[in-house]
């Protein structure tokens, strides 16, 4: 790993910023060519998730008001564990130090008073100073970077930890846009914040950091997803279950096996798992080194009643890639009850029902005069008790709580009746589904796996061997050397190539084979030589990256050589 962390650097994957400024943890910049390969893996994540799924993308603020994170809930439930050193003031997750020097391997699904009772019971030190952490309190810390709206106190916001909440927010528009049709997707490629306690392992865990979210919307009651779609996919399952009796074999399980033997319980997030592993391995995932984990119950995030990571282990750790979560409705749920707008979608029956409906009609003259200012939401809250449980009301008093107190009715005040009534349909709140990425992660990842050393002509090279799909570059042109012309009409070659939509890099110093390794060690998968015999026949040298196989390929048909090389659709053998 510290060998590709060099290669990252010298060669301008990604390196840490502000480095001018002493540079801040946490926080990365991707150089040309990791911002180009940074590109390519989001641009194959919306052509699988977007693109051939028929969801809609939208693009939403990072900056969210603080109303936003009170309805989800983030603001009380998205926390880390944090033991600060009384020697040194160094702040670190308390579940890291635990797992880094116990057999412990999922120290943040405990309570905090245990992980203090664990740091105890083995001594456990400072990891920057080695100053005993026994007897420090470990506390809840909120990961949101908080910031202001507007001058002045202004508003309060947050800095989004997630892109979901901006899907969720807007659902109510989202849901005119697929016509009040279920289901339906919305997706975002984004930047998220979470102000980690302890930053580390690269593009691993920092602070800022790209997320690439789906929300798939669902009826609960509807039809699920076509599975034969996805009938060929073994899904590499490590269930709870397993983990719990302490298992390491995986179960390799087709998504309708999984969900035939209650592995995985929900259909939606069955099909999920299949088109995401397709979409690691179409990435350079190396799935010898790939499972989904499904989440232990006291892992599980607030909003989620079921979870599996996708994960790739990466230097010998097991690194999270990806989420498929079963948030039911909890989101829709919580922001229809925080926001001044309807997340329901209106379920049409095949035919009309004659159904018995609980209502009530509150004597407002009784209700003003007893509660005052609170008598409309006395009011409301009869509504919502009726819906929910009438026999409440089979009493001659009704008790329902009012912002956190509890008040009694008499029941002839309500106006309470059972009605018969003949609907068309009904107002639901979908469920969701959510494949949430971690963009920086699958880069990392992806590097990380294809990161090789061999051996060519008798030298030791270093070679990424990324698919040509996500290269940062899909050709490098040469000259075999800049006189003659050779070096113009290399320069000709490499200005086509780029206007036939081409990723090119031009490149006449050093001997031609220098010139190879430098586009071996970035990924290059093709590169191009012009030598004596291109000025009498118009032909080039194609070299292959992996084998370092090479043919002659005329000019005129370079583009489309390289091109269908590229895409897949040709093998370099048959050439």
């Amino acid at each position: 790993m510290s060998e590709l962390d060099e290669l990252a650097r010298r060669r301008g994957f990604f390196f840490q910023a502000n480095e001018a400024y002493g540079g801040v943890s946490g926080f990365y910049t991707y150089g040309p060519e990791g911002a180009a390969l940074k590109r390519n893996v989001e641009e194959t994540w919306r052509d699988r998730f977007v693109t051939r799924e028929g969801n809609m993308e939208i693009d939403a603020p990072t900056v969210t008001p603080e109303p936003v994170f009170v309805a989800s809930g983030h603001l009380d439930g998205f926390d880390d564990m944090l033991v600060e050193c009384a020697e040194c003031g160094e702040s670190h997750r308390a579940d890291h130090v635990v797992e880094d020097n116990t057999d412990i391997e999922d120290a943040e699904t405990y309570p905090t008073e245990q992980v203090e009772d664990i740091i105890a019971e083995h001594d456990l030190a400072c990891p920057t100073c080695g100053a005993p952490l026994s007897g420090q309190s470990v506390d809840e810390f909120n990961l949101m970077f908080d910031t202001t709206i507007g001058p002045g106190d202004g508003q309060p916001g947050y800095l989004r930890p997630e892109t979901a909440q901006g899907m969720f927010t807007e659902f109510p528009r989202l849901k005119e846009y697929a016509r009040n049709q279920l289901p339906f997707g919305a997706a975002q490629i984004g930047t998220g914040y979470r102000n980690e306690i302890s930053p580390r392992n690269a593009l691993v865990r920092t602070r800022e950091f790209t997320m690439a979210e789906l929300e798939f919307f669902v009826d609960p009651e509807g039809e699920g997803p076509d599975l034969s779609r996805v009938a060929d996919v073994e899904l590499p399952l490590y269930s709870a279950d397993a983990q719990e009796s302490d298992g390491e074999e995986y179960q390799h399980l087709t998504p309708q096996e999984a969900l035939e033997e209650g592995v995985v319980g929900d259909e939606w997030v069955a099909y999920f798992l299949a088109r995401s592993k397709a979409w690691f391995e179409r990435v350079g995932v190396d799935m010898e080194r790939f499972r989904f984990r499904q989440h232990l119950p006291g892992e599980l995030a607030h909003y989620a009643s079921d979870c599996w990571d996708a994960e790739g282990e990466v230097g010998g750790d097991w690194i999270e890639l990806e989420g498929v979560a079963s948030r039911t409705d909890y989101d829709l749920s919580k922001h229809s009850e925080h926001a001044d707008d309807n997340f329901t979608i209106f379920k049409q029956y095949d035919e009309p029902k004659t159904v018995e409906r609980a209502t009530v009609d509150p004597d407002m003259a009784y209700l003003g005069p007893e509660f005052g200012g609170d008598a409309a939401a006395v009011a409301d809250a009869l509504e919502a008790l009726a819906e929910r449980d009438r026999s409440a009301f089979d009493g001659e008093e009704v008790t329902v709580e009012v912002d956190g107190d509890e008040v009694t009715v008499p029941t002839e005040k309500t106006g309470f009746a059972v009605e018969e009534q003949t609907e068309s349909g009904r107002h639901i709140i979908p469920h969701v589904v959510e494949p949430a990425f971690g963009v920086g992660r699958a880069v990392y990842t992806v590097l990380a796996h294809n990161y090789d050393e061999d051996e060519v002509e008798g030298e030791t090279r270093d070679v990424l061997r990324l698919p040509a799909e996500v290269a940062p570059t899909t050709v490098g042109v040469f000259p075999l050397m800049d006189k003659d012309g050779l070096g113009e009409r290399a320069r000709d070659l490499a200005a086509d190539l780029r206007e036939a939509g081409l990723s090119v890099t031009y490149d006449d110093s050093g001997n031609i084979g220098r010139r190879y390794r430098r586009q071996d060690e970035v990924g290059t998968p093709y590169c191009v030589t012009v030598d004596y015999d291109s000025l009498e026949d118009d032909t080039v040298t194609l070299r292959d990256r992996d084998t370092t196989d090479q043919v002659r390929v005329a000019i005129d048909d370079l583009a489309d050589v390289v091109a269908g090389l590229a895409d897949g659709n040709r093998e370099f053998a048959d050439l």
